[in-house]
């Protein structure tokens, strides 16, 4: 019998909030031993730090300027093609439960039928960080009427998903649950977490970009580390929910992010940036074919995701995806594959990046509408030595010392951009400067 899949997806999550990746807080107790005992995927990134495109990203298998919404406020267009058409055309029953964003922006509660994403059952709002607060959670049904959910809104969307899979079926499921927490509420532009767990984080560890750049992290970081807590127990609850159902073997679950959050230490905002604060994130597999894979360490993006949920699932991959199935490096962690992940940014500026595991080049169009999906010339911008510098405090472009290793980075840019569907466009050197003691073997340009 076909797995059952579950997608289980936060917003605005930080890698490094997890004990996978070293945090020291507790905040993950659940997520670290599914990561432990099923698959971890240790450098998993967003193509696009923001939510609509990060979400079309993950529903279609396309870069976000591919698949339409290269920005928030372009809904997915009517005939894309997501993982709810992949999976109910294997005769999958289908469910999406929490926020979607990919519908008119016009509305930020209902969404029209067609642009559910061909989801069956459906208990979502557009954008629900303007439909609900912490313990006020509303979203809308099938046929558009409001329902409020009882208890904090991770509490609420989790209840709702397990409810959902402990209805009788006759088919396999897949279930796509979209919680909002650890995302900011917007009117108030605060991390609003459960009763009294706040206060279990004042003066905790805080990050190294966060403690040197600062941002809104000082005041900010205890109520987001209290979400991430209570996402780890409902995260938790649903694992258990499907062990007394008799479903966990037979399920296959994804936990990831649609992006990071850099407390506004890069922009004036929380994400759009090319940072791994922005664009590195959790993401833990259990269940199936997951079961047992251990720590994956090469790179991969959201592009790739839906590839390899189909594949775990014994179902084709459509050829159009732009992302590969990881699940040969389940199997053979030799098996081929690439060694860089390509990201798109919008809104806040035009930008482009591309990150290895050692180093990070990105690209910003100057004289670019942020509103416009890609430019034709570009301007260097952004190099880090992620091995010397994990958390990007220092920014090297322009560094004689470093000039090859931007040029092979440049290059290495502009193929990833063709391979997405761009045009290669002019990207103008930075203004050379001293590098002091700094050196690098022209080895070291290649990792």
């Amino acid at each position: 019998m076909s797995p059952n899949v579950v997608v289980f997806l936060t917003d605005q999550q930080r890698w490094d909030t997890s004990g996978l990746h070293g945090n020291p807080v507790g905040l993950t107790p659940n997520l670290d031993r599914v990561g432990r005992a099923g698959t971890h995927f240790a450098n998993s990134f967003t193509n696009q730090p923001l939510c609509t495109p990060a979400r079309a990203t993950l529903q279609t298998g396309l870069y976000p300027t591919t698949a339409g919404p290269h920005r928030n406020g372009i809904p997915l267009p009517a005939d894309a093609r997501t993982l709810a058409h992949r999976f109910g055309a294997a005769g999958y029953e289908t469910a999406y439960v929490g926020k979607w964003h990919l519908g008119d922006s016009s509305s930020r509660g209902p969404v029209r039928t067609e642009q559910r994403g061909g989801y069956e059952h459906w208990l979502a709002a557009n954008a629900l960080e303007h439909t609900s607060d912490s313990y006020n959670t509303i979203v809308y049904d099938g046929a558009g009427a409001q329902v409020k959910l009882p208890g904090y809104r991770v509490d609420a969307l989790t209840d709702a998903a397990i409810r959902y899979v402990a209805q009788p079926k006759v088919r396999p499921f897949f279930l796509f649950l979209s919680l909002l927490e650890p995302h900011h509420q917007n009117r108030r532009d605060d991390y609003p977490a459960p009763e009294g767990y706040e206060e279990a984080y004042r003066g905790a560890w805080t990050p190294p970009d966060l403690a040197t750049l600062g941002g809104t992290s000082y005041r900010q970081l205890p109520g987001y580390y209290g979400m991430v807590k209570r996402i780890d127990e409902a995260y938790g609850r649903l694992l258990d929910a499907l062990t007394s159902l008799g479903l966990r073997d037979d399920t296959i679950v994804l936990f990831t992010s649609d992006h990071g959050n850099h407390f506004k230490t890069r922009n004036s905002e929380y994400k759009r940036s090319v940072h791994d604060a922005s664009i590195r994130v959790p993401t833990v597999a259990t269940g199936g074919i997951f079961t047992g894979g251990g720590q994956v360490n090469q790179l991969l993006s959201h592009v790739d995701l839906p590839p390899t949920l189909l594949d775990a699932a014994g179902l084709p991959v459509p050829k159009e995806m732009q992302g590969r199935s990881a699940v040969p490096l389940l199997h053979d962690r030799r098996a081929e594959w690439g060694d860089d992940v390509f990201v798109q940014v919008s809104e806040s500026e035009t930008a482009r990046a591309v990150r290895t595991q050692r180093w990070k080049y990105g690209v910003v169009a100057p004289d670019c509408d942020p509103a416009a999906p890609g430019a034709d010339r570009y301007v260097e911008t952004y190099l880090f030595d992620l091995m010397a510098d994990p958390y990007e405090l220092d920014n090297l472009i322009g560094y004689r010392s470093h000039a090859h290793v931007a040029t092979r980075l440049r290059e290495r840019l502009v193929r990833r951009m063709v391979d997405a569907g761009e045009a290669a466009p002019t990207i103008d050197l930075s203004p050379s400067r001293d590098s002091g003691q700094l050196s690098i073997e022209p080895s070291e340009a290649e990792l």
